[in-house]
């Protein structure tokens, strides 16, 4: 597995040495630690959970809540009334406020008991003020001297303006007219169409143009040049990039994407620099209109503010902040003790495993916390099957092209690139018969998008709602009733049902292009040998082995990707289970892994399935291809998985508003047609922690669908790689979803989408919330909050591993982004003792703690 999968750093981190080195100048410093601290945004076609203080991992998680608060006035918790009344619904007990500020460092300053502590608790903190932070820009000190006044807010029209140009600039096909100016780099392409925007000087901005024009034309000069005549300090200069970033920090995020990108394939790109060029030339602009004593003094004062700011990551004198970081570490740690308390039932209930009979049949589903709720049906309906959580790519990192694209998606981890090229075809036609439905589909592509231009094209437009606006009421109704999709499947558009139905993965090795795709025989046999043993599956093979992928039904929803799976990269899960299985049952794979010490039964048959979260229904692929020694178990497994989908519909509905009653899958399965609601399902709300062990350790224990379970023995680990890669790959993945639902919680305003009832899309590439603003970043409000009350709980995710503490403590210590995450407090980490308890904690720098 190792040797397949070429992990790439974070991008955080790539260029971070470079960025360090003697060879640049201060400024240019600066630049690349302000850009390192943006976190990337994918785009909505493969929108995936990231990380939003990634660039912070190298700070410590309270570190990093003083400086946002200090710089940038950024609340990273939440506020005191939500642990307040979690204390008052006994969330957090006094044993768990005792134990947090226990555990709190010697310099914070800190109540002196927990009487003390409930009673600042008690107290509210004055309200925060959004203006004038520490690290002031132009901008912001205008904006304080016109009082606070929003429709004089410089701050809010150079924002909307540059996000006005940059959704022209990055358009991805949503626009009928293009900017001429797209073949430039961003600087000068903007640049370029400054020189023809008169917008900012009838708003007052006088010789905006001429003030752009006369900066340099590098953008490190401009940002350098900009920087030395607002007499920025030096101490500064970096936050004072990074707070300008914030402004537009939506479209940096997006920018940082594009640097990542571009980072995989090796080639280096300074797309963020570029638009940081452009918000801190537009700064200047605003800079350069007042000359006027009250603005002289404000900008004097602010720097000599900046100036001041403190260089370390002390709290300093902010009791305040210490306060809320204990109570939250309390709030924390009340789960770990639910949780901790749930393992030592569970030993106590169970009896000491014995011989393990051949499962009925096996399940291995993504880790995904939506999971765990079915994979708990599914035990309870059918206790002699076994399920298996594992990353849900099934540790098959491929670039899947669906059939009539010349580029495919890449279905992995966004930490990894994909190695293999696999090919969607039509299974079981000819060549010829496979590009003949190919050109039929090129042909209805050109005519859909023909059509379409007709409908939106300046003049037509009007002249089509005129005369064919009726036409459409029946497919308003329609849409409506969830009877038909507003648009059609993307995946599937231009394609007869018939030949849907026969879609698949195209394994053989070919070449198309310029390009190798499929898998050769020793790339097959290699590739199984290492996802079997990563799933610790190499013995006691059931009958039927389901490789179970995911993904979410959902209408009109333009962030449906991220119902989708992560380890996809947020693509459903489809391709890779069928890839996986195909390759499993080739006669010829296992002949190979038999000589490397699998045997796998003659009578044992894998089929790909995808598992729906949105309607928990179950489909099976390829099932036709079984040996008809199989068929009758597989009809009895899709009675079962019926019944499992059943009983997990049950479990789901009250959290959905929804009874759960005879009429509970029906409802469940209307909503995700329906093209009204915005909250089709939860995601993957509420997710708290990752369990890294045999299933026997949990399974009995109802962990609420809030569990990343991820199946590992260490037992037949020899050489701690497999946890090595389960540390370094999944355990991040499922820490850049923990903290997306967490910063979209605690500030959704900053870290989240808004509102998703007011969201436009912008360049297919992301939303805006209303018809102006920054490019939204994280998850909508609908994904946390159910109108009422927060249903996502803000914790950092607790991490609990079954393996010795030496080999947990020696990943840590060869790996800097585990380092990073667990010694900086970006994650809790536990460790599972031999007899299913969890037995140590890890302290950061100290190693471990006994429970």
């Amino acid at each position: 597995m190792a040797e397949s999968v070429r992990t790439v750093r974070p991008a955080s981190d790539l260029g971070a040495a470079s960025a360090a080195s003697t060879d640049r100048s201060p400024i240019e410093r600066a630049i690349a630690g302000a850009c390192k601290r943006i976190a990337p945004l994918w785009p909505l076609k493969g929108f995936v959970a990231v990380n939003p203080f990634l660039g912070f991992a190298g700070r410590p998680f309270a570190a990093t809540c003083a400086m946002m608060h200090r710089v940038a006035r950024v609340d990273m918790l939440m506020d005191r009334a939500f642990y307040r009344e979690a204390l008052r619904t006994d969330t957090i007990g006094d044993e768990d406020l005792a134990a947090a500020l226990a555990a709190a460092p010697r310099g914070w300053q800190r109540p002196a008991s927990v009487a003390e502590l409930k009673a600042e608790l008690a107290r509210d903190v004055a309200t925060k003020s959004k203006h004038i932070a520490h690290v002031a820009s132009v901008a912001e000190v205008l904006d304080s001297l016109a009082g606070g006044d929003r429709n004089a807010s410089r701050t809010a029209f150079m924002t909307d303006e540059i996000s006005k140009w940059c959704a022209a600039y990055f358009d991805d096909g949503q626009s009928a007219w293009r900017l001429p100016s797209r073949g430039l780099r961003p600087y000068p392409a903007w640049r370029a169409s400054m020189r023809y925007d008169r917008n900012a000087e009838v708003m007052g901005i006088a010789r905006f143009r001429a003030l752009v024009d006369e900066l340099p034309e590098e953008p490190s000069a401009a940002i350098a040049a900009v920087v030395e005549r607002i007499a920025v300090p030096a101490r500064a200069i970096e936050e004072y990039l990074y707070q300008a970033l914030l402004d537009i920090s939506g479209w940096a995020a997006y920018a940082g994407y594009l640097v990542w990108q571009s980072e995989l394939a090796g080639l280096a790109d300074d797309t963020l620099v570029q638009l940081l060029a452009i918000r801190i030339v537009w700064g200047y602009t605003l800079f350069a209109q007042r000359t006027d004593d009250a603005f002289s003094a404000a900008w004097r004062d602010a720097m000599a503010e900046a100036a001041a700011v403190p260089q370390d990551e002390r709290l300093g004198e902010d009791r305040d902040l210490c306060v809320d970081l204990i109570v939250h570490d309390a709030y924390e740690r009340s789960y770990q003790r639910r949780l901790i308390g749930a393992f030592a039932h569970n030993v106590e209930q169970t009896s000491a495993p014995g011989a393990v009979a051949r499962p009925a049949f096996q399940a291995a589903f993504c880790i995904d916390v939506r999971s765990e709720v079915y994979r708990r049906a599914l035990e309870g309906v059918a206790p002699e099957a076994q399920t298996i959580g594992f990353a849900g790519f099934f540790g098959y990192p491929i670039e899947y092209v669906p059939i009539g694209n010349l580029r495919g998606n890449a279905q992995c981890p966004v930490l990894l690139t994909p190695v293999f090229t696999v090919c969607e075809t039509v299974l079981d036609t000819s060549d010829a018969e496979n590009a003949h439905i190919l050109r039929l589909r090129r042909l209805r592509r050109r005519v859909a998008k023909a059509w379409k231009s007709f409908k939106i094209s300046a003049v037509s437009s009007f002249m089509f709602v005129e005369t064919a606006g009726l036409l459409f009421a029946g497919k308003i109704l329609a849409d409506s009733f969830g009877l038909t999709r507003p648009v059609d499947d993307p995946n599937t558009d231009g394609l007869d049902p018939a030949v849907i139905r026969h879609l698949g993965p195209q394994i053989e090795p070919r070449v198309v292009g310029d390009r190798q795709t499929g898998f050769t025989d020793e790339q097959r046999i290699a590739m199984a040998e290492a996802v079997l043993r990563a799933m610790s599956l190499t013995a006691n093979f059931a009958p039927l082995v389901l490789l179970v992928g995911h993904g979410a039904t959902t209408v009109n929803n333009p962030h449906a990707s991220s119902l989708h799976c992560g380890a996809c990269g947020g693509y459903t899960g489809e391709a890779n289970a069928r890839v996986a299985a195909m390759i499993c049952n080739d006669p010829l794979v296992r002949a190979g892994l038999r000589s490397r010490g699998i045997e796998i039964p003659a009578d044992t048959w894998f089929l790909g399935a995808l598992h729906d979260t949105t309607t928990d229904d179950v489909v099976l692929f390829d099932a036709a291809g079984a040996p008809n020694s199989h068929r009758e178990q597989i009809a009895e497994v899709r009675e079962t998985l019926e019944r499992a989908g059943a009983r997990a519909r049950r479990e789901r509905a009250p959290r959905l508003g929804i009874d759960s009653d005879a009429n509970a899958d029906r409802r469940i399965r209307s909503r995700s047609r329906d093209w009204a609601n915005v909250r089709p399902e939860w995601g993957l709300a509420r997710n708290a922690a990752f369990i890294v062990a045999p299933r026997a350790r949990t399974r009995g224990i109802d962990l609420d669908g809030r569990a990343f379970l991820h199946d590992y023995d260490w037992r037949v680990d020899g050489d701690f790689g497999i946890l090595t890669l389960i540390m370094t790959a999944p355990m991040v993945v499922a820490n850049w979803i923990n903290l997306q639902y967490y910063g979209s919680t605690v500030n959704n305003r900053v870290f989240g989408a808004g509102n998703k009832v007011l969201h436009n899309v912008t360049g297919t590439i992301g939303v805006l919330e209303g018809n102006s603003g920054d490019l939204k970043v994280g998850l909508p409000w609908q994904s946390v909050h159910d109108g009422t009350d927060f249903v996502h709980e803000p914790v950092r995710l607790t991490v609990c591993i079954e393996a010795p503490l030496r080999a947990i403590s020696d990943v840590i210590a060869q790996n800097d982004t585990v380092r990073d995450l667990v010694d900086n407090q970006w994650l809790h980490l536990f460790a599972i003792a031999g007899d299913g308890r969890v037995s140590h904690r890890y302290l950061p720098h100290d190693g471990w703690e006994a429970v």
